[in-house]
C-alpha cells in the first residue's frame, strides 16, 4: 500500500515547510532586487508575500508537532531556511557562496542532529 498516513505527517510538514520558507524568503530578501521601489510599496508587498507564507507554515507546525518536538521543528525550520536562502541567494540575488558558509551550514547542521538524536 502506498499511502501510509504516518509517512505522510512526517513528511508533509516538511513539503510545507519548505514552500513556507520560499515564500518568506521572497517576502525578506525578494525586494533587494528592487532597490528603485518605494519602501511602502516594498513592505505592502512583503505583508502580502508573507500571508501566504503563514498560509503553509501554521498547518505545517500544527500538523508536525504530532510527530515532532517544538524543538525539532524550529531546527527543521532552520535547516530548511538555510538550503532555500542559499539557493535564492545565488540564483536570484547572484550573490557569490563562499566556504565560511558552507562551514557555519555544517555546523547547524550538526547542531540539528544533536536535537534529533535521542539518547
Amino acid at each position: 500500500m502506498l499511502y501510509n498516513k504516518p509517512m505522510i505527517k512526517n513528511i508533509l510538514p516538511i513539503l510545507m515547510l519548505t514552500i513556507s520558507n520560499v515564500f518568506m524568503t521572497f517576502a525578506w530578501y525578494g525586494h533587494l532586487r528592487h532597490k528603485s521601489t518605494a519602501l511602502w510599496i516594498v513592505i505592502l508587498v512583503s505583508w502580502g508575500i508573507a500571508f501566504f507564507e503563514y498560509c503553509f507554515q501554521v498547518p505545517a507546525n500544527r500538523i508536525g508537532h504530532e510527530v515532532y518536538s517544538a524543538a525539532q521543528l524550529k531546527t527543521i525550520q532552520e535547516v530548511i531556511t538555510l538550503i532555500v536562502f542559499s539557493v535564492f541567494s545565488v540564483m536570484y540575488l547572484k550573490e557569490e557562496f563562499r566556504w565560511n558558509y558552507l562551514v557555519g551550514f555544517v555546523f547547524i547542521v550538526l547542531a540539528a542532529f544533536f536535537i534529533f538524536k535521542k539518547w
